[in-house]
């Protein structure tokens, strides 16, 4: 007897009443009853938060070839088998860069008194070269463009450059946050090299993120073996304070930065599936990135969302929903300073991109709140999320925001060869004041806020999972 949708969907609701240990994969299993119990079990789990807890606290900083970006993959792998879920350790070749002595001193300027020196607060950079060991000094050169570095180019050789660039926290303030993190980003990533290329002895670069409370944000840069100069970011206030003084004469800076950029280290992605049914074949990822710089522990960027993509698996069990395509949590090694672990899943995949059906990952933290979905999906494809919107508007997470490209950092490659991503969309109005500094910690996080962040991506997630009607390709020309 072929049976209505309504009576399906009645049936789908009284299982849910009889206990989620009755929930199975039913033949609408996007309806509506389905996806509030996923979103209400979500709302009412500590679940994630208590790995967060465990994450940050027990294993503490995560740089890519540590120690505790170890026992993270450890750690991660444990707690998804004993949930139940097939786990791969995916080998992956890290970068292994350790930070060693770190310190500044303004040790000439007009009016300095005798005996006067000024401690600066700083952190070198991903990829830094280091000085010698007694350290280096040099006059410092203040560029606020890349155009004034090339223009001033005859004055930088054996100069200490600083990029004095201020965070726009206006933009950030207006939901901008990504675009202004961008904005400022370009000048650590790219400065130093590009100083280096001058002939400079060292670079600075003016913390990129709000909060100016004399906080270091460290991040990666694009120095290279043979042109490895010393790099470090400085707090807001040191940059500020260093530009004053040049105003009234030239400025003298003593440095010591001491990291090492150690041989590859072996380490791993750890993936996590919960297979599927009659699609088993094709996979929806849902991610974070385990790794996290190492002056704090990582909590916002990205503890949370890899223990947000862990709630995923942790909800659908806890229901004993059987989801019809895959389902692949992936804490992905590496996203800091080198992005292994994206590339190496898709050099993995690469023949096979087709049953990579969609990826999801979370990398902005949940300094905010999660207010829906941001989907890299073509504009036809949009009225297709109206369930999954609907079913989130209880919470205030409806949005779907629409984009050609989502640009994730371990999705990018996958994104490149058509595969339809998506991330939570978030406030990131405070975000970049935690983010790459040693305030990012557990306490930062809201437990309220990491349970809405789970609920939307364990909704969407399932909903990705089950959907009947194909999502489409990324097209060439967002590519």
């Amino acid at each position: 007897m072929k049976l209505r949708k309504p009576v399906l969907s009645a049936i789908a609701a009284s299982l849910f009443a009889m206990g989620p240990a009755h929930v199975t994969h039913a033949a609408d299993a996007n309806d509506a009853a389905t996806l509030a119990s996923i979103r209400d079990t979500a709302m009412g789990s500590d679940w994630a938060y208590q790995r967060l807890e465990d994450m940050t606290d027990l294993v503490g900083p995560r740089l890519s070839g540590s120690p505790g970006a170890a026992a993270a993959v450890q750690q991660v792998a444990d707690a998804m088998r004993k949930l139940g879920a097939k786990v791969t350790l995916q080998p992956v070749k890290v970068p292994h860069w350790v930070r060693g002595e770190e310190k500044g001193q303004l040790v000439g300027y007009t009016g300095r008194p005798q005996g006067v020196v000024q401690n600066l607060v700083l952190t070198a950079l991903g990829g830094s070269g280091a000085t010698p060991a007694a350290g280096l000094t040099a006059p410092v050169v203040i560029v606020r463009d890349f155009d004034e570095l090339k223009a001033r180019a005859a004055e930088v050789k054996g100069k200490i450059v600083l990029f004095d660039v201020a965070f726009d926290q206006g933009m950030a303030d207006a939901g901008l946050g990504g675009p202004a993190y961008r904005q400022g980003s370009a000048f650590r990533t790219r400065g130093p090299a590009l100083a280096a290329d001058l002939g400079a002895a060292a670079a600075l670069v003016r913390s990129v993120g709000g909060a100016d409370y004399r906080l270091t944000h460290t991040g990666t840069t694009r120095l290279e073996d043979g042109k490895r100069i010393p790099a470090a970011a400085i707090t807001a206030e040191d940059a500020m304070l260093i530009a004053r003084l040049a105003r009234r004469g030239p400025v003298t800076m003593e440095l010591v930065l001491t990291p090492q950029t150690l041989p590859d280290a072996d380490s791993f992605n750890v993936i996590a599936d919960l297979p599927g049914t009659d699609k088993a074949d094709e996979v929806v990822i849902v991610s974070g990135h385990l790794d996290s710089w190492d002056l704090a522990t990582g909590a916002h960027d990205d503890a949370t969302g890899v223990t947000a993509s862990m709630g995923v698996l942790e909800t659908l069990k806890k229901l004993n929903l059987k989801p019809r395509r895959t389902i692949r949590m992936v804490a992905w090694m590496n996203e800091e300073n080198g992005g292994r672990g994206g590339d190496t899943y898709h050099k993995a995949n690469r023949g096979a991109l087709d049953k990579q059906f969609a990826a999801i990952e979370s990398d902005g933290g949940v300094a905010g709140r999660t207010f829906g979905v941001q989907a890299g999906i073509r504009p036809q494809y949009e009225k297709l999320f109206a369930p999954l919107q609907a079913s989130l508007a209880p919470i205030g997470a409806s949005v779907l925001q629409r984009r050609d490209v989502i640009g994730a950092g371990d999705l990018h490659a996958l994104e490149s060869d058509g595969v339809p991503s998506f991330t939570p969309l978030i406030d990131s109005s405070v975000y970049f004041d935690y983010h790459h500094t040693p305030a990012d910690t557990f306490d930062k996080v809201n437990p309220d806020y990491l349970k809405r962040h789970v609920a939307v991506m364990a909704a969407l997630t399932w909903y990705l999972a089950n959907m009947e009607q194909p999502i489409g390709r990324a097209p060439e020309q967002f590519r």
